[in-house]
């Protein structure tokens, strides 16, 4: 669900909806979604200062229930 929401939030941000993409892993210390995205479009999701990622990570802590979660965002060109 986490995944879902996140997913859906990033593809009204970027110029490429397409090549979003959240994986979503669960760690020790709590759950991980990484967000790959376009390398054009990893400024415009990081946002200046990093607001954008921020807000989206307020905004994903807030909706998690099971505790804490991470939030990576990260370009489809690394691996």
């Amino acid at each position: 669900m986490l995944a879902d929401a996140l997913e859906h939030l990033v593809r009204g941000i970027v110029d490429h909806p397409d090549d979003v993409r959240v994986d979503a892993r669960t760690l020790r210390r709590g759950d991980l979604l990484e967000v790959r995205v376009h390398p054009e479009d990893l400024g415009r999701v990081i946002g200046r200062n990093g607001r954008t990622a921020r807000a989206l990570r307020t905004v994903v802590g807030a909706l998690s229930t099971d505790g804490p979660v991470r939030v990576d965002v990260v370009d489809v060109a690394r691996r």
